[in-house]
């Protein structure tokens, strides 16, 4: 892939693919992490004198039709104050952006726009008519083959890979191609249904492979535990146990919760009970794991050489349970290891247990970065790829 440095883009018309589905709260942005970690590139790009516009989708409206509550218009106003500039917001520009070098507009969503999603051609070409270069920074939507994240880029002179795509794909391809040992790798979630191919990916590479939430529920099932009224999935209940059978075969291991914490309804306010496992009810919902199951999981990440962590333990988001996910967050900071985190409900555990400074790497991805790690190949990255290839052929 092409890289910012190897391209000059003074007085060049340069659409910039960020993004910046950032949270909104009364209309102003609750988190600005997204922003804040593009700053770098933007302000390069305005530094070397281009003529910028930066394009991003915002929540999931209905394609095709304008959603004031999804609006980029406060994460413009927001980027204003980050820069010390006015970035303007550019409502109808398909048809044309008035801006000029060392200055940067905001194009509204573009899933405002039919065909987005679809990866419309003729929708791509109008994107790409914008501009003379298009640089791709936002490895978190670089699974989508969608017209702003892969279409424009067919039709482009030239495509370029920003330094936070760049960034993500050396920190994942540390940890798949020549990661320190021992390697523990954390997978939370609801379902293991949608997140099967990636434990069994990462079970190749890792020494530990530790399960939360959800997920976890499965595989004591598969071990004949009652998981009561928790998240489960017993159709795929075989498939952890051929998981089970796998790691031990190559010596490898899959901890599971020996004590967790329960609750009889799905609330905050619910009592909270650590049980031992054995000892689960049938009205029980497992929420987070026990003390002694997070003293276990914390100990592995301390002697670890390389963490990767994708979804938290249990339902951190409430008070009572979310002990595990907070010890968790603590070993994988304390530890040496090179430790790569990413995912939505990660990041903000991250956030919220305060740990983000002291983790190596955080990913803005979730999905492109489970479907990277499967060894998937992901369309922006090619489209980056094939741009590269007609570039040092022209």
């Amino acid at each position: 892939m092409l890289s910012l440095d190897q391209v000059n883009t003074h007085s060049m018309r340069v659409l910039l693919r960020v993004d910046f589905n950032v949270p909104l709260k009364n209309g102003c942005v609750e988190d600005h992490a997204r922003i804040q970690a593009c700053l770098p590139t933007i302000r390069k790009l305005l530094d070397d004198g281009a003529a910028l516009m930066l394009m991003s989708h915002l929540g999931r409206p209905k394609e095709g039709k304008f959603d004031p509550e999804l609006s980029l218009q406060p994460v413009a106003k927001s980027l204003s104050a980050a820069l010390g500039q006015d970035v303007p917001l550019a409502s109808n520009w398909l048809e044309g952006v008035s801006v000029s070098p060392g200055q940067a507009v905001m194009l509204e969503n573009v899933r405002f726009l039919a065909g987005e999603q679809a990866n419309d051609a003729a929708l791509a070409r109008q994107m790409a008519a914008l501009c003379d270069v298009f640089v791709y920074d936002a490895f978190a939507t670089a699974h989508r083959a969608q017209a702003s994240t892969y279409g424009v880029m067919q039709q482009v002179p030239l495509a370029i890979a920003g330094p936070l795509l760049l960034a993500e794909v050396r920190a994942l391809t540390k940890v798949l191609e020549a990661p320190a040992h021992p390697v523990v790798a954390i997978v939370g979630g609801a379902k293991v249904s949608s997140k099967l191919t990636i434990l069994e990916s990462l079970l190749a590479r890792v020494d530990q492979l530790i399960v939360g939430g959800g997920i976890a529920n499965t595989f004591l099932k598969a071990q004949g535990f009652a998981v009561g009224n928790s998240l489960c999935e017993p159709a795929l209940a075989p498939a952890a146990e051929k998981l089970l059978a796998t790691a031990a075969g190559q010596g490898k291991s899959i901890p599971l919760p020996t004590d967790v914490v329960c609750g009889k309804d799905f609330r905050e306010d619910t009592p909270a009970e650590v049980k031992a496992i054995s000892d689960v009810a049938a009205d029980d919902m497992i929420l987070d794991v026990g003390p002694e199951t997070a003293k276990h999981y914390a100990a592995l990440c301390r002697k670890a050489a390389t963490i990767f962590w994708n979804g938290p333990l249990g339902v951190f988001e409430f008070a009572p349970f979310a002990a595990g996910s907070r010890v968790l967050a603590a070993a994988v900071a304390e530890s040496t290891a090179f430790s790569i985190a990413g995912g939505g409900d990660t990041l903000s555990a991250i956030a919220k247990f305060g740990v983000g400074e002291r983790i190596s790497y955080i990913s803005t991805a979730g999905g492109a970065m489970l479907e990277f790690v499967e060894g998937k190949q992901l369309p922006a990255i090619a489209a980056l790829e094939a741009s590269a290839t007609r570039g040092f052929c022209s």
